[in-house]
C-alpha cells in the first residue's frame, strides 16, 4: 500500500480488502480503487479538513467518478470514510451564505440531486459502510445506496430542522419510503440522532457490525446471502394521501407546541411535504427543492445557521494544545456541585467528590444513575461510569487532582476558608476553580499564595443540559491556567465562552434584569402566568417566573443583591415578599415550592385570566439587551458574537432570533435606544440606554 490514503486508513486498521496498486489519487477528496473481486472501494477524504462535508467541490469530483464508474461498472461499489471522526457531517453549511435568493438555492441543489440520483441509478450494488457520524447529507448519500452497515457506535440523523431547514438532498423522499414513514417524520422533525442499534431496529441500516467483520460483510452481499425485509403493510397504507393527513394532524399538534411555526417554519414545511407528495419519489424531491430554498432564505434559518457557527467558534476555544485533565475533585455536593461532579464523571474523567453531608453525596450518585438511565446507558456502562465518581469524606482527592472545582455557597468567606485548605495541597500543575455565579475573582483571589492558577468555571442550571460554562479570567491568571480550562470545558463536552472577571460575569449580569423586572410586574399585580406568557410567545424556552424558580430563588435574591452594590447602573430593590420566601425555604423547584408549586419536576400553571401590560415584552428584554451592551462597551466579553453565543447557549435565549445582539441589529439599534429612553420615561431610570448604544450605530 504506497497510496498515503491507504496508508492512513492502514493506521486506524479499518478493513478495505487486496488491493490493486492504483497509484495517486486524480481527486481531492475521494480515492477509487478495486480489488481482485471486481469490487470497487469509493473512500470519502475531504481535503485539508478533519470531518467530510458535502461541499460544491466534493459533489463535482463525485460526478466525475460517476462518469467513470458507468463505463466501467464493477460489480459492487462500496462506500466509506477515511476521516476517523466519521462518515460524513452533512453539508457544508459555510457555502449556505452564498446562496442570496430562491432561485440561486434551486439551481444548486438541483444539481446536486442530479449527482445523488446518477449514484442511485448506478448498475453496482452499492454498499455504505458508516462509522462515526453520518449525518444530514451523508445519510442522504448513503440512503442512495442499496446497502447500509453501521459499524458499531455509529450515529445516525438528520440535524437540519436545527438549522431552521429539512434535508434537502433527497432525504425526506428516500427515508419516508425506507423506514416507517411516521419514524422517518419524528426524525426528521426532532433532528436527534439515531445510534447504531436502534437505526437497525428501524431498518435504517441491515445490519451493525465490527470493523474486522467489513470484509466478509462485503462478500455476503455480493454472494446474495444479506436478505432484506420488503414493504410493510404500514408503510404501503402511508403511501396513500388519506391516512398520512390522518398521521400529520397529530404531528402538527406535537410539534408546533415545542415549535411554533411562526417561529420555527420548516417542521410545518415538512410535514406538508410529506402529507402532499409521501411516496411519489421524484416529485417529492422536486418539491423538497423548492421547499428548501424557500425555507434557507427566511430570516429564522439565517440565524440559526449563525447560531451553528457561533458554536463552532466557541468549540474552537476549547482546542488547546494545553494538558488534558484526567482527575477532577469537587468540594462541595449540593444541587450544582454534584451535578458538575456527575457530568464530569459521565464524560469519562475521574472524579472525587467532597461534602460534609454525606446525604447530598448520596444524591449526587443517585442523580448520576438517572441521568445515565436518561441517556440510554447499558447496565454495564452506567457501572462503568458510577465507578468514576468517587465519595471522597476525606477530601483527600485534592492531592490527586489535576482540577480543583469550589462548589460551595455565594459567601467570600466561605469560599476563602476553602482555598486556605485547598491550595496547599494542590499538586503542581494543577488548577483551582470557582463555580461562583456572581463574586467578582479579585475578591475571591486574595489570600492566595499562587493566584495565577485560579480561574472561573461557571457552570449553568441543570448541568447536564445546559451546554455552557463561563471561563472567567482575571488580571493575575496565567496563559497555562487559561488554556488548560478550556481544554477541559472541551473535554466534557461543553461550550466555553470567555468572559472578564466582572460582577455577574456576562449571563447573570444581563439575566438579573429580566428576571427583577419580572418580579416587579408581580409586585404590580400582574399574573405570573401572563408575564411567561410574554416571554414564550417571543420565542424563550420558558418565562422569566418559572425561570426563578427553577434557578432557585435564593440564588437569583442574592445575585439581585450583589449586583445592587456592586453596579453603577440602576436596579430596582428585591421585593420584600421575594425575600420572606427566600427566608421561608419556598426557593423553588429545588424545594417543590416558589413562586409556582412544582411536581414531578414541572411547574403547576393556570391559564391566564388577564393580559399582560402592553409594555411588558419591552420591559422584560430591553434591560437583557442593555446589559449585554454594557458588558461588551465594558470589555466583559470580546464582541457581539461571544454575548450572543453566551446568551443562547447559557438562558436558552430564542435561537431563532440569532442573540440579543443580532435581535437589537434587527430591530435596529436606534429604535432599541429609543425604546428604552420610553421606558425610562414612564418607569424609571433603571432603563436608561447605555452609552455603548451611540457607538454601536
Amino acid at each position: 500500500m504506497t497510496d498515503p490514503i491507504l496508508k492512513a486508513l492502514s493506521s486506524r486498521e479499518v478493513e478495505f480488502g487486496p488491493w490493486q496498486n492504483q497509484g495517486k489519487s486524480q481527486w481531492n477528496h475521494w480515492h477509487l480503487a478495486r480489488d481482485d473481486n471486481s469490487v470497487a472501494w469509493l473512500l470519502f477524504d475531504k481535503k485539508d479538513a478533519s470531518a467530510n462535508v458535502l461541499s460544491v467541490d466534493v459533489l463535482e469530483e463525485l460526478s466525475a467518478i460517476i462518469n467513470e464508474l458507468e463505463t466501467d461498472t464493477p460489480n459492487a461499489l462500496v462506500l466509506r470514510s477515511v476521516k476517523a471522526s466519521g462518515f460524513c457531517m452533512g453539508a457544508d453549511i459555510s457555502e449556505f451564505e452564498s446562496l442570496r435568493t430562491e432561485d440561486e438555492a434551486v439551481e444548486k441543489l438541483t444539481r446536486a440531486h442530479e449527482v445523488i440520483d446518477r449514484f442511485e441509478a448506478l448498475k453496482a450494488t452499492k454498499i455504505a459502510i458508516v462509522h462515526g457520524a453520518c449525518l444530514g447529507g451523508g445519510l442522504e448519500l448513503a440512503l442512495a445506496c442499496d446497502y447500509r452497515f453501521a459499524i458499531a457506535g455509529a450515529k445516525l440523523g438528520f440535524p437540519e430542522v436545527q438549522l431552521g431547514l429539512h434535508p434537502g438532498l433527497g432525504g425526506t423522499d428516500r427515508l419516508t419510503r425506507l423506514i416507517d414513514p411516521v419514524e422517518a417524520m419524528t426524525m426528521m422533525l426532532t433532528g436527534k440522532n439515531t445510534h447504531d442499534s436502534k437505526a437497525k431496529k428501524l431498518g435504517l441500516v441491515d445490519d451493525v457490525i465490527q470493523e474486522r467483520h467489513v470484509q466478509a460483510t462485503v462478500r455476503a452481499v455480493v454472494e446474495g446471502d444479506v436478505k432484506q425485509e420488503g414493504t410493510r403493510f404500514r408503510d404501503q397504507l402511508m403511501s396513500t394521501r388519506p391516512a398520512r393527513q390522518l398521521e400529520t394532524r397529530q404531528m402538527r399538534s406535537k410539534t408546533f407546541k415545542k415549535a411554533p411555526s411562526e417561529h420555527y417554519p420548516a417542521p410545518k414545511a415538512l410535514i406538508e411535504l410529506w402529507e402532499h407528495h409521501g411516496g411519489q419519489g421524484k416529485d417529492m424531491r422536486e418539491a423538497e427543492i423548492k421547499s428548501f430554498a424557500h425555507l434557507l432564505n427566511t430570516q429564522t434559518s439565517r440565524n440559526l445557521v449563525r447560531v451553528f457557527f457561533l458554536r463552532e467558534t466557541m468549540k474552537g476555544l476549547a482546542r488547546t494544545e494545553a494538558d488534558p485533565i484526567t482527575h477532577v475533585h469537587v468540594v462541595g455536593a449540593g444541587e450544582m456541585g454534584g451535578d458538575i461532579a456527575g457530568w464530569c464523571a459521565f464524560q469519562g474523567l475521574q472524579v472525587s467528590l467532597f461534602d460534609k453531608e454525606t446525604g447530598k453525596i448520596a444524591r449526587a450518585i443517585k442523580k448520576l444513575n438517572e441521568l445515565c438511565e436518561k441517556k440510554h446507558r447499558s447496565k454495564s456502562q452506567t457501572r462503568d461510569i458510577l465507578d468514576n465518581l468517587i465519595p471522597d469524606f476525606a477530601n483527600q482527592g485534592i492531592g490527586h487532582a489535576d482540577l480543583v472545582i469550589e462548589a460551595v455557597p455565594e459567601k467570600v468567606e466561605i469560599k476563602h476558608t476553602v482555598y486556605a485548605e485547598v491550595e496547599p495541597k494542590l499538586k503542581k500543575g494543577a488548577i483551582l476553580a470557582t463555580n461562583t455565579s456572581s463574586i467578582p475573582l479579585e475578591s475571591l483571589q486574595e489570600g492566595l499564595k499562587d493566584p495565577a492558577r485560579m480561574v472561573g468555571l461557571h457552570f449553568f442550571n441543570p448541568v447536564a443540559s445546559m451546554p455552557l460554562v463561563e471561563v472567567v479570567t482575571h488580571d493575575r491568571i496565567s496563559d497555562k491556567t487559561y488554556d488548560r480550562a478550556r481544554k477541559f470545558v472541551g473535554q466534557i463536552d461543553r461550550l466555553p465562552a470567555a468572559v472578564a472577571t466582572a460582577p455577574g460575569f456576562l449571563v447573570n449580569r444581563a439575566l438579573t434584569p429580566y428576571l427583577v423586572e419580572a418580579m416587579v410586574m408581580l409586585d404590580e399585580g400582574v399574573q405570573a402566568e401572563a408575564i411567561d406568557k410574554v416571554a414564550v410567545d417571543f420565542g424563550m424556552p420558558m418565562g422569566p417566573i418559572e425561570l426563578a424558580d427553577q434557578v432557585g430563588l435564593d440564588i437569583c435574591v442574592g445575585v439581585a443583591e450583589m449586583l445592587q452594590e456592586r453596579l453603577e447602573t440602576e436596579m430596582p430593590a428585591t421585593p420584600q415578599w421575594l425575600k420572606s420566601l427566600v427566608d421561608e425555604g419556598k426557593l423553588g423547584k429545588k424545594s417543590g415550592k416558589g413562586i409556582y408549586k412544582w411536581e414531578n419536576g414541572k411547574p403547576e400553571k393556570q391559564d391566564p385570566d388577564s393580559s399582560a401590560p402592553e409594555d411588558a415584552l419591552d420591559r422584560l428584554l430591553l434591560p437583557m439587551l442593555n446589559a449585554c451592551m454594557t458588558c461588551i462597551r465594558e470589555g466583559v466579553v470580546a464582541d457581539e458574537d461571544t454575548a450572543d453565543g453566551a446568551m443562547i447557549f447559557g438562558t436558552g435565549f430564542a435561537p431563532f432570533r440569532g442573540g440579543p445582539m443580532k435581535y437589537a441589529r434587527d430591530e435596529g439599534v436606534e429604535g432599541i435606544r429609543q425604546r428604552l429612553e420610553a421606558l425610562a420615561e414612564r418607569h424609571g431610570p433603571r432603563f436608561g440606554p447605555d452609552a455603548g448604544w451611540q457607538d454601536l450605530e
